[in-house]
């Protein structure tokens, strides 16, 4: 039987990770992940500005140390210049040409205002490497899947950046409205590997990974009838998460393989 052509991949030099997806329909690939730069700066400030500056005009400034501002503006000119410094990570997601969302992440010093800062501090034994702060998703855009290739993104940069011990503070998303899930949802997090390790709030986990990253493995699901699932078949490499979906998507992950 003669192979079948792959299905055309989105490539991006600041997405390292290849998610290893089996479809069962043809779709183009719909995300591409990049990292928060001086070169997609306008982008990520386009998302900020058609969402009302995020919650009012905090521009992503919440988990960054504190500093004294008067008002809009001088958060947008400050968080500018910290991309510029390079000392503002997040992964950005694009559909198009257009950021849809960020996962923010940083080493604990660039990133010391975490939520329920008192209890996390009570239970503390160790400092992460690096800490997954803001994650946010555009409004028309939320429940489809670019959460999760956010913070597969985040993963994957840091992987760049020498890898490492991950911590997130996330909530089970039926605990608060989807738009005030500041920190990500718990079962992303669980679905991208991370494990539990203490509650410092309410709802609020402190989740763990740490390590090697691996592959995230996508299942998706769609095709009409047998004959498509069984023409459409085959397994690929593309970034991060397959295009379209309507039917049910998976998300586990998957050790690199062992040398020898």
């Amino acid at each position: 039987m003669a192979s079948r052509p792959a299905l055309p991949l989105v490539r991006d030099q600041e997405a390292r990770a290849i998610a290893r997806v089996r479809l069962d329909f043809m779709v183009e690939p719909r995300y591409t992940v990049k990292a928060l730069d001086q070169s997609t700066w306008a982008a990520f400030a386009a998302l900020v500005e058609r969402n009302n500056g995020i919650f009012g005009g905090c521009w992503c400034m919440a988990f960054h140390p504190e500093e004294s501002w008067t008002d809009v503006a001088q958060k947008r000119a400050a968080k500018e210049q910290r991309v510029r410094e390079g000392k503002a990570h997040a992964a950005l997601v694009f559909e198009g040409e257009d950021c849809v969302g960020w996962c923010q992440f940083g080493a604990p010093d660039e990133v010391p205002r975490i939520k329920s800062r008192a209890a996390y501090e009570k239970g503390r034994t160790t400092s992460p490497d690096w800490r997954i702060a803001c994650c946010y998703v555009g409004k028309g855009h939320r429940r489809q899947g670019v959460a999760t290739a956010a913070l597969a993104g985040a993963l994957d940069l840091i992987a760049g950046l020498g890898g490492g011990t991950v911590e997130g503070y996330p909530e089970p998303a039926d605990s608060v409205p989807a738009g005030f899930l500041y920190n990500g949802a718990l079962s992303t997090y669980e679905k991208l590997g991370f494990s539990r390790d203490r509650k410092i709030g309410k709802h609020r986990w402190v989740v763990t990974r740490s390590g090697a990253i691996g592959l995230v493995r996508i299942h998706a699901r769609s095709a009409s009838s047998s004959r498509d699932r069984r023409r459409c078949r085959q397994t690929l490499d593309v970034k991060f998460l397959p295009g379209r979906q309507s039917g049910s998507c998976s998300v586990a992950t998957t050790e690199p393989p062992r040398p020898g």
